[in-house]
């Protein structure tokens, strides 16, 4: 594979789900910049190459964990020895058939099925010709949950229940949605409904929210040690948080951290703002886990690859590399707290720059976070633009696809960042 189309490649995710609503792993694509303009069409075999080759070129594997990449193959490209340098427990192949597959289409995934390689069946439409050949082999069907009502779908999924395989709802908006397809059978749900909750002005926070936003204040304050340390006295599951996360890190010392104002001052202020900031995405106060939290997870990937992208764009201010991590966090706090921005910013303390790039992207701040909704969004053409109008002129799509690479390695293997 030609290193110049990685390159002009833009590596997309889109999150998949369990029925807890635990992150399971992602659709992954990477496709070129030449798609970018027809978004209709989607090139399988290409969109597949692209993928093994960014596998050795960029370290996905690596950087993924324990979550698993779905990837989406044609029959051209299921034949090609490529395919190969995935490692079969942390990928699905996704086939996409128009028609019955042929013999050597059939042996080809009986002899992938043998090497251990999960297979799923995509835009799963009823037995046919097309799928009844496959259902012994397959591990996955998905289905487009927007192309049937509740009725199409209970009558899509009724035969497969009894089947050793699991049913993925593609297409999930809503929690709504969600928990219809949950009801009908399905195992599996794709979307980024999760991040879409209902926003209510004036709504209550919970008392450990509160606690929380107390705490990210006194932090980032010029605030004395002595009246953050009483802060976590009130609070005595986040002091046992904050001294287990101090002496996992160990911090090169030859001894336990078992001294609140110890473990504050050796997190220091800015790590201590993150991590409690993260802490706030989490359900009833527990601990930061973005492999398991898909909203901690797309918050922590932003608040570092917007730090990554400001310390590439402009190396020498160290500062708004901090800002760049706290705004990409803060961007997530109205669906983690369903909560306007403009709330947000009466509770917690924020600098006039970070409130400026998050409430009319202004600023550096502001255009790398525009960057990164449309990254996230799976907008090239609005990548593209933005990078057009970024100050900075060495960030590039493949600096955005390395930056969520290394990002994704960094989420996957510490929940308060290094």
């Amino acid at each position: 594979m030609n290193e110049n189309v990685i390159n002009d490649a833009l590596l997309s995710r889109q999150p998949v789900l369990d029925p807890n609503h635990e992150l399971v792993g992602y659709e992954l694509k990477l496709q070129s910049v030449a798609d970018a303009a027809l978004p209709p069409a989607y090139d399988a075999s290409q969109a597949a190459a692209l993928i093994c080759a960014a596998y050795a070129d960029l370290g996905i594997n690596s950087a993924l964990g324990k979550n698993i990449a779905f990837l989406r193959i044609d029959p051209g490209f299921i034949h090609d020895d490529a395919i190969e340098v995935l490692p079969p427990d942390a990928v699905v192949l996704e086939l996409v058939l128009d028609a019955a597959p042929d013999e050597r289409t059939l042996q080809r995934c009986r002899i992938l099925r043998e090497r251990r390689y999960p297979l799923a069946l995509g835009n799963y439409t009823g037995l046919d010709e097309r799928s009844r050949p496959l259902l012994t082999l397959l591990d996955v069907i998905k289905i487009d949950v927007r192309q049937h009502g509740d009725d199409g779908l209970a009558e899509l999924a009724g035969p497969l229940a009894r089947l050793p395989l699991k049913l993925l709802a593609k297409g999930v908006e809503s929690r709504e949605t969600m928990e219809r397809c949950k009801k009908i059978g399905f195992q599996l749900f794709q979307g980024n409904y999760f991040a879409r909750p209902e926003i209510v002005s004036g709504r209550r926070l919970l008392a450990s929210q509160m606690s929380l936003i107390q705490l990210i204040n006194l932090a980032s304050r010029d605030t004395d040690t002595a009246k953050i340390e009483e802060g976590f006295k009130h609070e005595p599951a986040l002091a046992v948080n904050l001294l287990r996360i101090v002496n996992s890190v160990g911090y090169g010392l030859n001894r336990r951290v078992s001294s609140l104002r110890h473990a504050i001052t050796l997190l220091g202020r800015r790590q201590l703002q993150r991590w409690l900031q993260l802490l706030l995405m989490t359900p009833a106060g527990g601990t930061p886990d973005a492999s398991r939290s898909p909203l901690l997870q797309i918050a922590a990937l932003r608040g570092r690859m917007m730090e990554m992208l400001i310390q590439q764009g402009y190396p020498r201010d160290g500062k708004l590399a901090d800002q760049a991590f706290i705004t990409g966090i803060m961007s997530m706090m109205p669906a983690a707290l369903g909560l306007p921005m403009n709330e947000i910013f009466e509770q917690i303390t924020l600098e006039t720059s970070v409130m400026d790039a998050l409430s009319s992207h202004a600023g550096a701040l502001g255009k790398t976070l525009a960057l990164l909704e449309c990254f996230d969004a799976d907008d090239k053409q609005g990548c593209l633009r933005v990078l057009g109008e970024l100050p900075a002129t060495n960030l590039s799509l493949n600096t955005l696809n390395a930056c969520l690479v290394e990002s994704l390695r960094w989420v996957n293997g510490s929940a308060a960042g290094d």
